[in-house]
């Protein structure tokens, strides 16, 4: 039997419904992790986030962070010296959820410090909303965890 341009052409349509339908089942079974699952509500919530930068921007310094033998010391700022501070410290790994840390603080010595496994490792950020005398404020570090 000899194959005319008519088969050849039926050929390249199937073989790439083919190919199309294999990308569509390769794409479906990826594993998608959404920054929050709640990700609209939390966009509705971001004004007061932008509150809390504006606070934050007029203290005399930022927060710092250090890394000593898997702990993150993350250091207030000197208007914090001796006030209460309470909130949440989350150790953000954008590459991988099961990463991420959540602590809640309560402090009044103005630093806090975050024990990390082994296992994370690579880039994180060092989210940090905390509440001080009624007032909010919210900071973020990148950091490196070798």
């Amino acid at each position: 039997m000899r194959f005319n341009w008519g088969y050849k052409i039926a050929a390249v349509y199937i073989s790439f419904v083919i190919g199309m339908m294999y990308l569509v089942i390769r794409s479906s079974q990826q594993e998608v992790d959404l920054v929050t699952p709640d990700y609209y509500a939390q966009e509705l919530k971001y004004q007061d986030r932008i509150d809390e930068l504006n606070r934050t921007a007029t203290l005399s310094t930022s927060i710092r962070c250090s890394i000593e033998h898997d702990v993150i010391t993350v250091v207030f700022p000197p208007e914090f010296n001796g006030k209460k501070i309470t909130g949440q410290a989350l150790l953000y790994c954008a590459a991988n959820k099961s990463n991420d840390i959540n602590t809640n603080i309560s402090i009044t010595n103005g630093q806090v410090n975050i024990s990390v496994p082994e296992k994370n490792s690579g880039m994180h950020e060092v989210q940090v909303s905390r509440e001080a005398e009624g007032l909010k404020y919210y900071s973020a570090k990148t950091i490196f965890i070798p």
